[in-house]
């Protein structure tokens, strides 16, 4: 499994890639958001491990958009990891309502993997509802 981690401070990059390479996750760290389609296609993540302020622009905010505006990249789960607390609550409804899951800085390493942990299950669990639906789909186009 491949996790994606985009975060502008170097020391919380480098937490990331010693604690997910330690459970066995393949870590692609950046400094920067990515906003182009083509570059996160390339890196094909499992996971996006995403902070919101980036030099105190919410440019994680568009990066988070622009992954779930696009079918490709709709359904990667995504870890919001940010302290921006009253930034996040005021986007709560939205997050809830994409499936993004939210880890406050600073942050329990454990708290963390169990979050990973439930972020890849929720996915799974609506990776097979819509393979279940397309099957569906095929099975009644075939009648």
């Amino acid at each position: 499994m491949r996790i994606l981690v985009v975060n502008d401070t170097q020391e919380i990059l480098e937490t990331f890639r010693a604690v997910l390479e330690t459970e066995g996750y393949e870590v692609v760290l950046s400094s920067f958001p990515i906003n182009r389609m083509q570059e996160i296609l390339q890196i094909a993540p499992d996971m996006i491990i995403l902070d919101l302020l980036f030099g105190g622009e919410k440019q994680g905010w568009q990066m988070l958009q622009l992954l779930k505006m696009h079918r490709e990249t709709a359904s990667i789960p995504i870890i919001l990891c940010t302290a921006a607390v009253n930034a996040t609550r005021e986007m709560e409804g939205y997050l809830v309502s994409k499936e993004v899951f939210v880890v406050y800085k600073p942050f329990d390493i454990d708290d963390l993997l169990t979050t990973i942990s439930s972020a890849f299950k929720s996915h799974k669990h609506v990776s097979s509802h819509i393979d279940q639906e397309a099957h569906f789909k095929q099975e009644k186009q075939a009648d």
